[in-house]
């Protein structure tokens, strides 16, 4: 049956072996006393939370779900417990400013910390999931008694807290939400009072902690319109004088998935907030928050894809039926074999654990770069890290949810009927891992994104920096890396027929900015696995090197079965590109 156990050792080889984490921390102040024992010691108290303590309510949680009741939310059995539990063992603080309260960890720790719950029980996960971005939030743009008294409790998860942007007629459009702020006259405090409707709101109301922080986007009365004129307010559930404030749950969703996970309509009646940062500039502020949950959604997609993984490979290894083609020579006979010996189930099984290790080591790189931006000593460093991390998001959070998804749905097939059946785990999986693909911005809006408002907006010039990075840390012994260097060499020139090509056609990047995404990430998947060769090739010693088996059939099944998509997606951006210099020679 289904169960989860925490990949630490997969998890070490990548922070220790394939990027030097420890190392690199070393050259970091805020970070120099960390070491990788500390961070495996980290990683194994947060393994055995997620496994012991979390895990258990994962289907129970799924059958049971949420319930409301007068404007109140009901968590599923378990939930609430897990959840003390994590915020008595300071899970929340792990990766936040110590002056605030926090640990001052690597983002690199806390991102597979996540890994390890969403794993465990991704609707659970939901609740503390925006915590991190609140912290971030707070900690830039609260300022005086709001941030004494907000800061400390969004740190240690003493209360959890709210992202309230969408509104049923604005969808991802966020410059036509309606939801207004008018002061509050006489107000000593600057307060405003908040009235409007939010939807699709994680969290809105829990039964997990005693208040709930909502940041809620809002236009002033003086507001310009779209984007320009939107302000960030700090709304409570519970004001500081203990009385009830005016924002209430009015239904909570009936879903395809994340049972446990309360998404809530909010109705926000004059409710008493305040403004963070300056009037009128809220979308950058909760952009802080937007980016760190669109990192989050993407380690999702990397949670979804190792609880798949490994359910998929221990239940393939007991399944006995028919007899495999590819049965090892000397077996005994017998009427039907494991279908692990199966060649077109270990083609599935080898894909998603390639898909999963090539997936972990751009996350946790990620992650890194956001170390980096964050503490090392030499500013260039940091811009360049920054930049780094600013390209790297939308194309983990498109692709590694669209992995998690479909592989999911993939490995669901191993199980033959029994995958669709609630109690072997895989069922849940797919209907919990489907919204991944939509929610902080479709994987669409990820791919204009990239293409539209980062690459085209400096010519290309920060994918280049990219691209060069990228190609200087190709292992320059590796046989696969003429393989590597020409697709790198072929998305340069894809990039510039894009930009080129665009100002004759105006829609043109928005045609292919799947495509282009996708290109990208395979180039950047490519670049992980070679990362993972130089790494067992650096150190012969060591566990993962000693067993190469674990890691040879991935990477073929990787060279196989996911790289040659390359060409496919190249072969049609340069098909639109070469359409659309036709289509204006001929006007």
């Amino acid at each position: 049956m289904w169960r989860y156990d925490p990949p630490l050792r997969d998890m070490r080889f990548v922070i220790d072996e394939v990027l030097g984490a420890p190392a690199a921390w070393a050259a970091m102040p805020a970070h120099a006393e960390i070491d990788s024992d500390m961070a495996a010691a980290v990683l194994e108290e947060a393994g055995r939370f997620a496994a012991e303590v979390l895990a258990p309510t994962n289907g129970p949680g799924d059958l049971e779900g949420c319930t409301w009741r007068d404007g109140e939310v009901s968590t599923p059995a378990g939930y609430k417990a897990a959840y003390q539990a994590f915020v008595d063992g300071g899970w929340p603080a792990l990766a936040c400013d110590p002056d605030c309260g926090g640990q001052g960890l690597p983002e690199l720790l806390n991102a597979a910390l996540f890994e390890m719950l969403v794993s465990a029980n991704h609707a659970w996960t939901m609740y503390p999931g925006l915590l991190h971005g609140a912290y971030e939030v707070l900690h830039q743009h609260a300022s005086g008694w709001l941030r004494e008294t907000y800061l400390p409790k969004v740190t240690s998860g003493e209360w959890l807290s709210t992202m309230c942007l969408t509104e049923a007629h604005a969808g991802s459009d966020l410059g036509l939400l309606r939801t207004r702020a008018v002061p509050n006259a006489g107000a000593a405090d600057g307060s405003y009072a908040i009235t409007g409707n939010k939807i699709f709101i994680s969290g809105g109301d829990q039964d997990m902690t005693p208040n709930i922080v909502h940041l809620v986007l809002a236009r002033l009365p003086d507001a310009p319109p779209g984007t320009k004129g939107i302000s960030l307010f700090l709304v409570p559930k519970w004001l500081p004088d203990g009385t009830r404030n005016a924002a209430r749950c009015d239904s909570i969703e009936k879903k395809m998935g994340l049972k446990g996970s309360a998404t809530s309509v909010m109705g926000f009646d004059g409710a008493t907030g305040w403004l963070l940062g300056e009037p009128h500039r809220g979308l950058q502020a909760m952009f802080l928050m937007m980016n760190a949950a669109r990192l989050h959604v993407a380690m999702q997609g990397l949670g979804h894809l190792e609880a798949a993984t490994q359910n998929a490979l221990r239940y393939t290894a007991e399944r006995v039926q028919s007899r495999s083609p590819s049965r090892p020579a000397g077996t005994p006979a017998a009427a039907a074999d494991p279908i692990v010996l199966h060649p077109t189930v270990r083609r599935q099984l080898w894909t998603l654990q390639a898909h999963t290790e090539s997936a972990r080591v751009l996350c946790y790189w990620t992650a890194q770069a956001l170390d980096e931006e964050g503490a090392h000593p030499d500013e260039a460093a940091r811009r360049a890290a920054g930049e780094r991390a600013t390209l790297l998001t939308p194309v983990l959070k498109a692709l590694l949810t669209d992995y998690g998804h479909y592989g999911a749905d993939r490995a669901l097939g191993l199980w033959g009927g029994h995958g669709y059946i609630h109690e072997y785990g895989i069922e849940q999986l797919v209907r919990d891992s489907r919204i991944a693909l939509i929610y902080e911005g479709t994987n669409e809006i990820q791919a204009i994104d990239l293409l539209v408002r980062k690459v085209l907006a400096d010519g290309g010039q920060g994918l280049s920096a990219l691209l060069d990075f990228v190609e200087a840390e190709l292992p320059t012994t590796a046989p696969t890396r003429h393989a590597a260097a020409a697709r790198i060499a072929t998305l340069r020139a894809v990039t510039k027929q894009i930009v080129d090509a665009a100002p004759q056609d105006a829609q043109l990047p928005y045609r292919v900015a799947d495509d282009f995404l996708r290109a990208c990430a395979l180039v950047l998947l490519d670049w992980a696995w070679l990362r993972i060769d130089a790494a067992l090739a650096q150190a012969p010693g060591s566990s993962q090197a000693q067993a190469p088996a674990r890691w040879q059939a991935p990477a073929q099944a990787l060279r196989q079965w996911v790289l040659p998509e390359f060409q496919m997606r190249t072969y049609i951006i340069v098909q639109q590109c070469t359409a659309a210099q036709q289509a204006k020679a001929h006007a």
